[in-house]
């Protein structure tokens, strides 16, 4: 069984983020320079599963020097079904430059590639097998994977829990803003 640490910020600050949408991702932009520097994590590229509006997107965004964000842009049944939001999207983000965004699944976005990334943050679907398949190729491309929605779907903590145990990983988990688990390498 793996533990599960309670992820304790040791510091904050708040990144420039694109406001015009509200996020259930709360305080998360406030600790990611502390998850960066804690975990080592290189900052040369990030990669999100699960953009929707560019929330966290544009939080990354001040910390790594090219965000990659995939989504479909058309929700899901756990949000509700939206209108093609890509254009929207883009063109909020439009005033981060070190922001791509890529219309497509994970499923899709996933096949054949190799790349590697310093951080991957999944916010899909919310359910065990979505989070944990992603998880599983998320986990193989980067240093750190991080899945918000660990404390609200008690289905995103149990496949990190699963992921954790068959990868030897450390899973801490941040238990506020509707929970932030974090993958990370064993020091």
């Amino acid at each position: 069984m793996t533990s599960i640490y309670t992820y304790t910020p040791l510091s904050r600050s708040t990144p420039r983020l694109m406001s015009r949408h509200p996020s259930a991702w709360g305080d998360i932009p406030t600790i990611l320079p502390d998850i960066i520097e804690r975990f080592g994590v290189p900052t040369a590229s990030a990669l999100e599963f699960g953009t929707e509006f560019g929330y966290s997107t544009s939080a990354l965004a001040n910390y790594f020097e090219r965000v990659t964000g995939v989504d479909t842009f058309l929700g899901d049944f756990m949000t509700g079904h939206k209108a093609d939001h890509f254009q929207m999207t883009s063109q909020d983000l439009a005033p981060w430059p070190n922001i791509t965004l890529v219309q497509s699944s994970y499923q899709d976005y996933v096949a054949g590639r190799d790349d590697r990334h310093g951080l991957i943050h999944i916010d899909i679907v919310h359910t065990y097998e979505d989070t944990y398949a992603c998880g599983e190729w998320s986990v193989a491309h980067a240093d750190v994977v991080i899945f918000h929605d660990t404390e609200s779907f008690p289905q995103v903590k149990h496949a990190c829990a699963d992921l954790a145990t068959r990868h030897g990983l450390e899973f801490h988990n941040y238990p506020h803003s509707h929970g932030l688990g974090i993958l990370v390498r064993r020091r």
